[in-house]
């Protein structure tokens, strides 16, 4: 459940469009006529927009999480949230236009991270806090220095 002020279904619209892969499932409506909830679908997850009101906002204590298979996924969706007014942010992180942070990992990050040897994980670590968009070969570099 994201919830947005009175833009739910421009956002759930803009997340098909930029994530190119989703639809609306249904849109419900308040009882002036107005759109109240949205349900659609962004990657095979089910999400579900609500227009509360202006009592809540987004923040980065709550992040949706791409799994992406590689730089290739990572520079695509990347890209599309930042040429459609997205802002980035630190380790892989992003806003994207509503405010609603996104994370864009490639599962190489979790492999570097996760390396048996201390100092390798270390240096994947090092390097990763230093990017704002993933960079897997930066990522494999210095996991690879000796």
């Amino acid at each position: 459940m994201l919830w947005f002020d009175s833009q739910a279904e421009d956002a759930a619209q803009h997340y098909i469009r930029v994530l190119g892969d989703g639809r609306i499932n249904n849109v419900s409506h308040g009882p002036g006529g107005e759109v109240f909830t949205v349900d659609f679908e962004i990657l095979n997850q089910k999400y579900i927009a609500l227009n509360g009101g202006p009592q809540f906002s987004h923040s980065e204590a709550f992040s949706i999480f791409l799994d992406c298979d590689g730089q290739e996924e990572v520079d695509r969706f990347w890209e599309a949230f930042i040429n459609a007014g997205g802002t980035a942010s630190q380790c892989g992180w992003l806003k994207d236009k509503f405010g609603v942070s996104w994370q864009i990992i490639p599962k190489q990050l979790g492999e570097c991270l996760g390396n048996p040897d201390p100092e390798k994980a270390g240096r994947a670590m090092e390097a990763m806090m230093g990017m704002q968009k993933i960079i897997v070969a930066d990522l494999e570099s210095a996991v690879a220095q000796h």
